[in-house]
C-alpha cells in the first residue's frame, strides 16, 4: 500500500533531474551506488551537473558511466584512486577537488544536525584546504569546512518500506546514509520494498522523513573489477 505516494518509477524520477543541479550520490568504487538511478540520470539528458560523492567509480561502474559522457561540470570527491576522477583532471573541462574523507562525512552531517559548518585541523596547510577560511581560536588556527548539501541525492538500499525507512547491506551502506540526509530531494533505489511496519526498527539506518521517492531496483548491471579479471 503506497500510503505516502513515495513508491514510484524511473520515468517519474527522470523529471526530478535538471541541468546545473548539484547531485549527491552514495557508493564506494560503485558498491552502494544505485545502478538504475545512474542509468536514469544518463537517460534524462541532463548536463552541467555538479557531482559530490566518495569517488567517481570506473568507466563502466557507478557514476563513472555518467562522467564518461562529459556532462558533469564539477566533481567533489574524497578518493582519487583508479577511478574516473583522472578524466576530470585530464580533460580540463571540469573542475575537480578532493576532500578529506574524514571531513567529508562530517560536512554531510551538518545539514541534518542543523550546523553551519565546523572547524578542524585536518587538511590545514595542504592542498585539501584550497581557499577555505582559517579561523583563529586562542593560539590555534582551524580550517572552516562548510556543510555539503545538494539539490538531489541518489541512494542504494537493501530494503525500504513504503514510508522510506532504509536498511543497508553491509559495506554497501558506506556514504549512503549521509548522502540521504544531506539533500533537498532524496531518491532511493531499493532491492526490496516492503510495507511500513515490517522492518526491524533496530536495522533502520535512515528514517523515512528524509526520503522523497523510492524505486524498485533490478540489481547491478555492470561487471566488477574482480569479475573481469577472473580467468577461471
Amino acid at each position: 500500500m503506497n500510503l505516502f505516494n513515495k513508491v514510484t518509477d524511473y520515468q517519474t524520477v527522470k523529471s526530478i533531474f535538471f541541468d546545473g543541479m548539484t547531485l549527491l550520490f552514495g557508493g564506494f568504487g560503485g558498491v552502494g551506488t544505485p545502478p538504475g538511478l545512474v542509468d536514469c540520470l544518463i537517460e534524462s539528458g541532463v548536463k552541467n551537473i555538479n557531482l559530490i560523492g566518495n569517488d567517481a567509480g570506473f568507466p563502466w561502474v557507478g557514476m563513472g558511466k555518467f562522467i564518461c559522457l562529459e556532462r558533469a561540470q564539477s566533481l567533489l570527491a574524497s578518493h582519487w584512486f583508479e577511478s574516473c576522477c583522472w578524466r576530470f583532471d585530464e580533460s580540463g573541462k571540469t573542475e575537480s577537488r578532493i576532500f578529506s574523507a574524514r571531513n567529508f562525512n562530517r560536512a554531510y552531517s551538518c545539514r541534518w544536525c542543523r550546523l553551519d559548518g565546523f572547524l578542524t585541523q585536518i587538511g590545514k596547510g595542504t592542498n585539501l584546504a584550497y581557499e577555505k577560511p582559517l579561523i583563529k581560536i586562542s593560539d590555534q588556527e582551524y580550517l572552516y569546512e562548510a556543510p555539503i548539501t545538494g539539490d538531489v541525492a541518489i541512494v542504494y538500499a537493501k530494503k525500504a518500506d513504503t514510508f522510506g525507512n532504509l536498511v543497508f547491506d553491509k559495506t554497501a551502506r558506506n556514504t549512503n546514509p549521509y548522502v540521504a540526509m544531506a539533500s533537498k530531494i532524496t531518491v532511493v533505489e531499493a532491492d526490496e520494498i516492503v510495507p511500513m511496519g515490517t522492518l526491524n526498527p533496530e536495522e533502520i539506518i535512515v528514517p523515512g522523513i528524509y526520503v522523497k521517492h523510492i524505486v524498485q531496483s533490478k540489481g547491478y548491471n555492470w561487471k566488477w573489477i574482480w569479475e573481469m579479471n577472473d580467468k577461471a
